[in-house]
């Protein structure tokens, strides 16, 4: 059937969410209402930046000026891809209040996100939605069939603007942060990047060394591996050790991984019934379940009472409750151009194999060995994949929760001197919730005080 991805990764930041639900909602629905309006300005960019002379596109950029005496801008992101900055800054001010008393905050709406996330720069005629993600290719010939259901899907909204469709990488918007900066003034970039914008940062940590004064990575994964193959392996190993806080959770048949792993295989030589027509086969079960263990002891509960059900033959209790019923990812305009993807049947195959074996209550679910099935055939290349970080550049700081800490702190440990703020325990990104990692970054932003070792909020 089909697989799985971080499910809930969007879980605990309500930036993330407010973007989801207007993904998943694509009718026009009422927006929050801003309580403070920023400054807008207009910053106009290449639409692709290996041709600075060609066609230009409109970058909406916002600024809330600081409370005090200004010391210099912030610009910060709330990832997405896509997420509305300015339209997200302008409901939550209140959120940079500290920060403000000292800087100003900056951000603005990325290329090519338009009226649907309710984005306002230069769009990209698309209709942004969610879709299962596909079941791994049995030969040559399904993969083949992927590859070509893959590309129809993006067909429409390439066709729109096929050389805005080209040039929507993570890359693509660091170069449009790069030209923000020139914009305002700044000698050196100071960035917040939350969630997927973490990679923005790091391609322009890559991009642009010698302009990054001071950079906060939030609730992200490592884009900066030298061995891609690695990082998938790191991956796999953070969801088995998500599961096995859950195994630990409670006595119960439900949560004994030998209990799980048998439903599992059960599941793959017959999918179970979840009602409504739906059934679930083992990948999918172990997909849907990242989204109850990410949530800490309220999703336990919940995955215990739904796994027992399961081996009595209903799956009923891994629907969720809203979206998409089988585990799903965006349409990847952005995300297609970021991450690598296989190129055959048979590299695929010895990937799924290796991460089984490395994670067998897991297996691939929560990986992007999952989340880029649907980039097989994709009418873009990779055109920024991951690489390390240079040397040179000033300490770093990240930020996250269970398993978002260990990836970030993959990526800080390339460059000296850089610290992590640790949460140990369950949510996404913690500079909007939890008011001591706050503290620690707000210091780090303003004054360069990086956190000591072993920092926990």
């Amino acid at each position: 059937m089909r697989g799985g991805l971080e499910a809930g990764s969007l879980v605990g930041m309500i930036t993330h969410l407010a973007l989801t639900l207007a993904l998943l909602n694509p009718a026009p629905s009422p927006s929050p209402a801003p309580t403070e309006k920023m400054e807008i300005s207009e910053v106009s960019v290449p639409v692709d930046w290996d041709r600075p002379e060609g066609r230009a596109i409109t970058l909406k950029v916002g600024r809330l000026p600081a409370t005090g005496k200004a010391e210099g801008s912030v610009l910060i992101a709330y990832g997405g891809p896509g997420a509305p900055g300015i339209l997200l800054t302008e409901t939550m001010p209140q959120m940079w209040a500290e920060l403000r008393k000292r800087m100003n905050i900056v951000t603005w709406d990325t290329r090519g996100y338009g009226k649907q996330v309710q984005g306002t720069s230069t769009a990209l005629p698309c209709t942004w939605t969610r879709v299962p993600i596909p079941a791994f290719p049995e030969d040559d010939a399904d993969f083949a069939r992927l590859s070509d259901l893959n590309r129809g899907l993006a067909e429409p909204c390439r066709s729109s603007d096929p050389e805005l469709f080209a040039n929507m990488s993570s890359a693509d918007h660091a170069r449009d942060m790069e030209a923000i900066r020139k914009t305002i003034g700044e000698p050196k970039l100071t960035f917040y990047g939350a969630s997927y914008a973490g990679f923005y940062g790091q391609a322009y940590a890559r991009l642009f060394p010698g302009k990054v004064r001071a950079m906060v990575l939030d609730g992200t994964w490592n884009h900066s591996a030298a061995d891609w193959n690695r990082e998938l392996e790191l991956s796999a190993l953070q969801n088995e050790q998500a599961m096995g806080r859950y195994f630990a959770s409670c006595e119960r048949e439900a949560c004994r991984p030998a209990f799980w792993q048998k439903l599992v295989a059960k599941a793959d030589r017959t999918p179970i019934p979840a009602g409504a027509g739906l059934a679930y086969d083992g990948r999918d079960l172990q997909g849907l379940a990242q989204s109850f263990v990410r949530q800490g002891p309220k999703g336990w509960s919940a995955l215990a009472e739904a796994i027992t059900k399961a081996a009595r033959g209903d799956a009923s209790g891994f629907v969720p409750a809203r979206g998409l019923r089988f585990p799903d990812a965006a349409n990847g305009v952005t995300e297609c151009t970021d991450w690598p993807r296989f190129a055959g049947r048979k590299d695929m195959a010895a990937t799924v194999a290796r991460l089984n074996r490395i994670a067998p209550n897991t297996g691939t679910a929560g990986t992007m060995a999952t989340a880029t099935l649907n980039c097989v055939g994709w009418p873009a290349g990779v055109t920024n994949p991951p690489a390390p970080l240079p040397k040179g550049l000033p300490p770093l700081v990240g930020a996250g929760a269970w398993g978002e800490s260990d990836a970030v702190a993959r990526v800080l440990a390339q460059v000296p001197g850089s610290g992590l703020v640790r949460h140990d325990g369950p949510g996404h990104t913690l500079y909007p919730s939890n008011e001591c990692a706050r503290g620690h970054l707000n210091r780090y932003l303003t004054g360069l005080v990086v956190p000591a070792p072993g920092t926990t909020c």
